[in-house]
């Protein structure tokens, strides 16, 4: 793929230096930061003529296709080497588009459209025909959200069309929360990557449906079932083997290593000749007060005694928020350690942690490459 490079980053090589993942892949993306205008006139002009664009949003970036247009969102499978039967989500203009695209029946997922959009919601509805099958794997429904992100919001609301937008990696692996991610995931096989910063949230949206009047929660996001008590019986579904919503898999969000999740890191015996990395909740109790300086004495410490090559903490003060931010940045850093094994900690499973227990239970469901 011939593309224009407008940055730093090299033809055909990764922001560290070394040749992309594909040697098969000539092209090259380009990088635009998104302050400019120029960025967003790009995109709008690629996705106008059918291509397919990483963009930011508010959860994690996004490849993004006209919604309505086979070809282009099969780009996307292409690019991503993404199974036909896992469905997209479709993110909106404005709400005078979902009424074209989709049935909202019931008045509880109306009152979370207004709670909760713009926003980390997406929700399954019945879909209009004007939907292609590709888009939803053939079902006759349709998962939609609207992004707070306000990049993403200049595009989408400019062409006043949905845009399908999965996660903008390879089938699989870890989601990409800042450009440099998509860069490394993408490069050769995409045109441009709308370089926005690090997402707020880090983790892709909570995804519900309403069935019977209860909601249920068919992927753990920045939205907890807690939160959304107020507007219904709330119970999460248990996966029975039918793909009917994106994020389902029980092996997602991996990185090339081996992972493997443990209660508690602390009392644990790395094996021996293993290069070995740990992804902690929090900075080790007992090794002074969070900071700078307690962060790096923890981690010479836990190096030395437990034999770690490489040591990350999601958050020093314990804040899952910022855990969820980190979570995917973090296990890319250790991916690229050479390490034979990361062990990654659960989190408490209040609020948004769910959610990041969730991503790395399916991280540790795969095997290494």
């Amino acid at each position: 793929m011939k593309t224009e490079i407008v940055s730093a980053v090299r033809a055909g090589q990764t922001s560290s230096g070394n040749q992309a993942d594909d040697p098969n892949q000539t092209g090259a993306a380009a990088v635009v930061r998104a302050d400019s205008s120029e960025a967003c006139a790009k995109a709008i002009k690629l996705l106008r003529e059918g291509e397919v664009v990483a963009l930011p949003t508010e959860t994690v970036y996004g490849l993004a296709a006209d919604a309505l247009n086979p070809d282009a969102v099969a780009k996307i499978f292409e690019a991503k080497e993404r199974p036909r039967f896992d469905p997209l989500i479709v993110h909106l203009p404005n709400r005078e588009v979902l009424d074209e695209i989709a049935i909202v029946e019931s008045p509880i997922a109306l009152r979370l459209i207004e709670k909760f959009w713009p926003g980390p919601l997406t929700i399954i509805l019945r879909k209009h025909d004007v939907v292609p099958d590709i888009v939803t794997a053939g079902l006759d429904t349709v998962a939609v959200r609207m992004s707070a992100h306000p990049v993403f919001r200049e595009i989408v609301s400019a062409l006043n069309r949905p845009l399908a937008a999965p996660s903008a990696n390879r089938f699989g692996r870890v989601s990409p929360t800042t450009g440099q991610h998509v860069l490394d995931e993408l490069n050769g096989r995409i045109p441009l990557i709308i370089d926005g910063g690090a997402a707020e949230h880090g983790i892709e949206s909570t995804i519900v449906r309403i069935v019977d009047g209860v909601i249920e929660v068919l992927r753990r996001g920045p939205i907890p079932e807690e939160t959304l008590h107020p507007f219904g019986e709330v119970r999460e579904r248990i996966s029975a083997g039918v793909i009917i919503a994106p994020g389902q898999l029980p092996t997602h969000y991996a990185p090339k290593t081996r992972l493997t999740l443990v209660d508690d890191l602390k009392n644990l015996s790395t094996p021996n000749g293993k290069r070995v990395g740990a992804l902690f909740f929090r900075c080790v109790a007992g090794v002074g007060e969070p900071g700078p300086r307690s962060a790096t004495a923890a981690i010479g410490a836990l190096c030395e005694v437990q034999n770690f090559v490489a040591v990350r903490h999601l958050s020093q003060s314990g804040n899952l928020r910022e855990a969820a931010a980190n979570l995917f940045r973090m296990l890319r850093e250790l991916d690229v350690e050479n390490l034979d094994l990361i062990v990654a900690e659960r989190v408490p499973e209040q609020g948004i942690g769910g959610a990041i227990n969730d991503r790395l239970e399916r991280a540790s469901n795969r095997r290494a490459d």
